[in-house]
C-alpha cells in the first residue's frame, strides 16, 4: 500500500481535522501547521522541498542527492510516535514526517505526481517492491 498526502495522512490513528479517527495503521496523529506571524510562513505548505533520508529505504532508493526535490501541498503533518517507521523527514517551520513505512505500508506526503522525474523514481521504486 501507497498513500499519498492525505492517503498517508489517514494511516494513523487521528487528526486535529474533523476529529475523525483513521485507520491506526501509525502510532501517531495529523497535526495543523501553526506559526507565529513572525515566522512568515504560509499555510498550506506549498512548493517544492527536499527530503532528510533516514536510513536505506527502498522506496527512496537513488533519491539522496543534493538536487532531489518534492512537491508539497498541505496544511497538516503526521506526528508520528515509532521513529523506527520514519523514512525521511522535511522541514518547514517544524521538522514533520515526509515518508513513512511498516511491513507492507509506505506513505508519502509529498505528491510523486508532481515531483518530476524523483516523483517517478517513487513511483518506480514502488512498483519494483511490490513485485519484488
Amino acid at each position: 500500500t501507497l498513500g499519498i498526502c492525505l492517503g498517508m495522512q489517514i494511516m494513523t490513528e487521528g487528526s486535529a481535522e474533523g476529529g475523525v479517527a483513521g485507520l491506526g495503521w501509525f502510532k501517531g496523529e495529523v497535526k495543523k501547521f501553526e506559526f507565529a506571524p513572525e515566522q512568515k510562513l504560509p499555510v498550506p505548505h506549498m512548493g517544492w522541498n527536499d527530503l532528510q533520508i533516514q536510513g536505506k529505504p527502498s522506496l527512496l532508493q537513488g533519491l539522496d542527492t543534493p538536487d532531489s526535490r518534492f512537491y508539497f501541498v498541505h496544511s497538516f503533518y503526521v506526528d508520528l510516535k515509532k521513529r523506527e517507521e520514519i523514512m525521511a523527514s522535511t522541514e518547514y517551520g517544524v521538522p514533520f514526517v515526509s515518508a513513512l513505512q511498516r511491513e507492507n505500508i509506505r506513505g508519502v506526503q509529498f505528491h510523486p505526481e508532481k515531483s518530476h522525474k524523483y516523483g517517478l523514481t517513487v513511483f518506480k521504486n514502488f512498483i519494483q517492491e511490490v513485485q519484488g
